[in-house]
């Protein structure tokens, strides 16, 4: 059911839109066709993060009505919660279709076309809803949960700290749920990767072995109601009620959820990619098509990616060479060689991550200033930048970043990975900065979630192409408008680069032309110069996500055909704040929908 969590992540609502309507009105359009488009928007997807407390939690909108009660549950993850959602699915998708586009605005016509691909690439995934790992060394309820509780769960009063506890104690339903789905999956013949077993065990063990008092739950409660200045009594009666059903409820369903790995732990004994499920290959063109939201086949993205490797690597030689390395032995030796400098790294210590932490917002600070020229609209929500927590950092990606709360009361976070300190290197730091940061996740998601004239759903929903391509446009635009003029800074954009060529060469490897996790790792050492840390971690990533490492590189390319287009097209018209405007205030959009918003912003400049 995890992987439903995910899907109720793409939907929303303009929940200010139903609370107000009333009476009639509002028992009409609940049970029957809504005459407006948008009010069916948002009863569509209304419906749907009802059924998902923790994604209203996350959302923080209801609050503002004193609507609080779903901060006190969890979501549901049974299959019968998976059954109800895609029958819902099914439901709006032949209203919406009744709609007709001549009764429609422009805009509206836009939105319904975007809802009918999100719903439709949804339906057309029911069949393959088990094809996954929802309990892996990347994400799942083992790591989710206390994830959850530690960045969402605000606690403001004694009712949100109850309310922490009353979620506390429907641990064991929840992973009860989680239980029957992965026993279903076995039933189904998909197993997890040997590796994914192995893991997954060890970071649930290292979980239930750390005292109570000193784990993520109830160090997060207290320091919350410690920073709301809750009564020292109601703190102390609260806390001592935690840690009883950290002990007695949550602990317990962790050990039910490792005991159930412990007896794979016999049965499984390989690392294979998606084609050894049932019908794997049909499975993978989904997964690329989804995510992608392309119809290129997985011989086109390998040899594309082989191409970029080798344009890329000669691009970086260049460089090397001219900073005086030895570049006679090839790319993997030069690459080598310079990242073993120690010059390029901080001290392991908590003074040396700390300063990187430092030195990251020292960078977003400085661009921040800069962009004024090149982007009309900006940020509303501030970013911060965080370590990521480290029970769960060393089988976490390099960084992430986590988007602000709709009502503001949270703000954007740029989480970078610290657990091995040779795996951020200084020269690496700004290209990372700006795809997580500004102007890459925090200028595309805040400011999507901003568009105050858009349907609700399109304020939150992710294309993976869309919003990974972003990301790594704005690490390009950033070396274009001259923040990494230090040719190392721009070696640390190129690795970047490569990085995600490279993933369109192991992605396609492991899960189409059966590359083992050995030949993955191996190839994308040798080509990418990255810490052997940071690349066991991204290739056993690739494993559990088939097809969504394919999109960072797809996204980009076609954003930068479309700028190239764009300008050509227009000439002295050209305008990159406009362009930029199209591109982020009409919502994460598949590639082939941007394409017609930049092709429909060309034609109206033209006729200027």
């Amino acid at each position: 059911m995890r992987v439903f969590k995910k899907i109720m992540k793409w939907l929303g609502l303009t929940l200010a839109v139903i609370l107000v309507l009333g009476g009639a009105f509002l028992a009409h359009s609940w049970y029957f066709k809504p005459v407006n488009i948008n009010i069916f928007f948002a009863r569509a997807f209304l419906q749907v993060a009802l059924e998902s407390p923790e994604m209203l939690s996350s959302l923080h909108v209801l609050e503002q009505f004193g609507i609080k009660g779903h901060n006190a549950k969890l979501d549901d993850e049974s299959m019968a919660a998976g059954d109800r959602l895609f029958d819902h699915l099914k439901e709006s998708h032949e209203i919406l279709l009744s709609y007709e586009d001549e009764d429609l605005s422009e805009g509206d016509v836009m939105s319904k076309r975007i809802a009918l691909n999100l719903m439709e690439s949804l339906i057309e995934a029911e069949k393959f809803r088990f094809h996954n790992y929802p309990v892996n060394q990347l994400f799942g309820i083992q790591n989710g949960f206390p994830s959850f509780m530690e960045s969402t769960h605000q606690v403001h009063s004694a009712r949100d700290a109850e309310d922490y506890i009353s979620r506390l104690s429907q641990v064991d339903r929840q992973f009860s749920q989680v239980l029957e789905g992965l026993r279903h999956r076995e039933s189904l013949g998909i197993l997890p990767p040997q590796f994914v077993v192995t893991k997954v065990l060890e970071e649930m063990r290292n979980f239930v072995a750390t005292p109570a008092e000193e784990g993520i739950l109830m160090v997060s409660l207290t320091d919350k109601m410690k920073e709301a200045e809750l009564d020292e009594d109601e703190q102390q009666r609260i806390a001592l009620e935690a840690r009883a059903q950290i002990e007695n409820t949550v602990y317990p369903a962790y050990g039910k959820l490792i005991s159930y790995f412990e007896s794979l732990d016999d049965r499984v004994s390989e690392n294979n990619g998606v084609w050894a499920l049932p019908d794997g290959d049909e499975f993978y063109r989904l997964a690329m098509r989804l995510f992608t939201t392309t119809g290129y086949s997985p011989d086109y993205l390998h040899d594309f990616g082989l191409a970029e490797v080798d344009r890329i690597q000669t691009e970086i030689l260049v460089i090397l060479e001219a900073e005086g390395w030895d570049t006679s032995n090839g790319f993997n030796v030069a690459i080598t060689e310079m990242a073993e400098d120690p010059g390029f790294y901080y001290s392991d210590s908590v003074e040396g991550r700390d300063q990187i932490l430092a030195d990251y917002k020292a960078i977003l600070d400085e661009i921040s200033v800069g962009l004024e020229p090149y982007f009309d609209v900006m940020p509303e929500a501030g970013v911060e930048v965080e370590r990521i927590p480290e029970f769960k950092e060393k089988t976490s990606p390099g960084a992430y970043y986590q988007q602000p709360a709709m009502d503001g009361s949270r703000p954007g976070v740029f989480y970078a990975n610290l657990y091995d300190i040779k795996a951020t290197p200084r020269y690496g730091m700004r290209t990372l900065a700006y795809h997580e940061g500004i102007p890459g996740h925090h200028f595309q998601l805040a400011i999507q979630q901003q568009q105050k004239d858009l349907p609700f759903f399109r304020r939150i929903i992710p294309s993976v192409a869309y919003s990974e391509g972003w990301a790594l446009y704005a690490e390009q635009l950033a070396w274009e408008l001259g923040f990494q003029e230090d040719p190392y800074d721009n070696i640390g954009r190129l690795q970047g680069e490569l990085f995600r060529a490279v993933r369109l060469v192991v992605d396609t490897g492991i899960h189409y032309k059966r590359w083992n996790r050995e030949q993955a790792i191996e190839y994308m050492i040798e080509n990418t110069g990255t810490t052997e840390s940071d690349v066991v971690a991204e290739i056993e990533r690739y494993f559990v996500m088939p097809g969504q490492a394919l999109a960072y590189k797809v996204g980009m390319t076609k954003l930068l055909e479309l700028r190239d287009l764009a300008r050509a097209e227009l000439g002295d018209k050209f305008d990159i704040r406009e362009f930029h405007n199209v591109v982020l205030t009409n919502g994460s959009v598949p590639l082939d929908i941007l394409e017609d918003l930049v092709k429909q912003y060309i034609a109206g400049n033209k006729q200027i």
